[in-house]
């Protein structure tokens, strides 16, 4: 359960992130809880060990990191057993007094779609050990829908407040409200917010949230959602809004990702207090590796200009972990399998990277304030509002923020390096290319 410290050789049987989570064996999708304790983060995530494929029994993996890059692994938290077919996505807490606590989604392996908010309690100062409790709340009587999980916890004023991801049968996405004076005892408060899966202006979310996730950011608050359609995943959503007395007004809808490249957002708040989220990245490492899924590198969020939308960038700690930029030899900049590019697109522009036989492995198309990735898996383009593009490298994982949001690419296969250049007219004055050390 932790990321490799040093890239993989050209051929490699195993072609490992640095700088984004993976496990040594197994399969692994949402991050959950990921907090800063004792002056590390903590990051749990949906683990299946012994398989590469997704399976309901999942339990809660646990790993530890100075820097939200380079993370080590921990005991297990939660595993399938005391009353859980599986242990399913949920949050941490760390109350002022008491040990902290993970609310999490236990369910039964015939039938998962509707499970049960239940709490586990922190037994050592580690947070190596926990101790199962009860269950807390539960699907109203009567209510239809086809799903109910991943519940997001958060003070509320004098009490706490729990979202719970759900999606009526009539195709409307929602997350229900619970509230509790002292994270013991819960009452059921109606739903926090919905939405229609047929309405897309000025986006779609989903016919299902997932993973809700509440928070403050600047004079806003915003809720971030997984949207989903039964058998199949899609992408993060947000809105932004205002938020009194239990009741969240969103102002504007919107979205954080673009493409399949990211799900199941997890919020967070880092070393520095600022907003974070950190998304479960499908389609990296797999059978033959032996392991499969990576855990995003965290994702600054802030209010856009605009004071009602949210734009992402990477973390600062990336760009701390910068070497000398690399010049340009012979029409490309050739990087190592780790890097961080910034390019300054100029109209009509393509980005392409390129392995040393030269195949092509990713370009990115600036066409009228559109950023395009080229090729079926990328069905989508982004709106290219002003600024650079910045695209982080990282052995299997292509990680590209444009516009305020960000895309994922995955390079298929072990590559030593990648040339990245500039075609279209633009000069590559406008690429700045630095590796990035593990």
């Amino acid at each position: 359960m932790t990321t490799q410290t040093s890239a993989p050789a050209p051929g490699s049987a195993v072609f490992r992130p640095v700088l984004h989570h993976t496990v040594p064996a197994g399969w692994i999708n949402d991050p959950l809880g990921p907090v800063v304790h004792r002056g590390r983060y903590h990051l749990f995530f949906q683990h299946v060990p012994g398989r590469t494929e997704w399976a309901p029994e999942c339990r809660w993996g646990h790993a530890v990191s100075d820097d939200g890059l380079t993370w080590h692994p921990r005991p297990v938290a939660l595993e399938p057993g005391d009353g859980d077919g599986g242990c399913w996505s949920g949050c941490v807490v760390v109350p002022d007094d008491g040990a902290a606590r993970i609310f999490y989604t236990s369910v039964d392996v015939d039938d998962f779609r509707v499970g049960r908010i239940r709490v586990a309690r922190a037994a050592d100062d580690d947070w190596d050990t926990w101790v199962k409790g009860e269950v807390v709340a539960e699907l109203p009587e009567g209510y239809p829908v086809v799903a109910f999980r991943d519940p997001y916890v958060f003070r509320d004023g004098d009490g706490w407040r729990m979202l719970v991801g759900a999606g009526r049968t009539d195709g409307t996405a929602t997350a229900l409200s619970y509230s509790s004076p002292d994270l013991d005892t819960w009452r059921y408060d109606g739903e926090f917010l919905a939405r229609s899966g047929a309405l897309k202006d000025p986006v779609w979310a989903g016919d299902v949230w997932e993973c809700p996730q509440f928070f403050a950011l600047g004079d806003k608050h915003v809720l971030t959602v997984a949207a989903w359609r039964p058998t199949e995943t899609f992408y993060e959503a947000c809105a932004v809004g205002t938020y009194a007395d239990g009741v969240f007004t969103p102002e504007r809808w919107g979205r954080l990702t673009y493409g399949r490249g990211y799900y199941a957002g997890s919020a967070l708040r880092d070393l520095d207090a600022e907003r974070g989220i950190i998304y479960w990245m499908p389609g990296v490492g797999g059978a033959d590796a032996g392991w499969a899924g990576a855990n995003s590198i965290p994702h600054r969020l802030e209010l856009g200009p605009d004071g009602a939308s949210v734009v992402a960038a990477p973390h600062p700690g990336v760009a701390a972990r910068r070497g000398e930029p690399v010049a340009p030899r012979d029409g490309d900049v050739r990087v190592p399998a780790a890097a961080d590019v910034v390019w300054s697109p100029m109209q009509d522009s393509d980005l392409v990277l390129r392995d040393a036989s030269g195949a092509e492995h990713l370009r990115l198309t600036v066409r009228g304030g559109v950023l395009r990735p080229v090729g079926p898996e990328h069905p989508e383009s982004v709106p290219l509002i002003g600024g650079d593009v910045r695209v982080v490298l990282d052995g299997p994982v292509v990680e590209v923020f444009a516009g305020g949001a960000a895309l994922a690419h995955v390079v298929p296969r072990p590559v030593a390096s990648l040339g990245v250049e500039v075609d279209g007219g633009a000069s590559h004055g406008d690429l700045v290319a630095y590796p990035l050390t593990g």
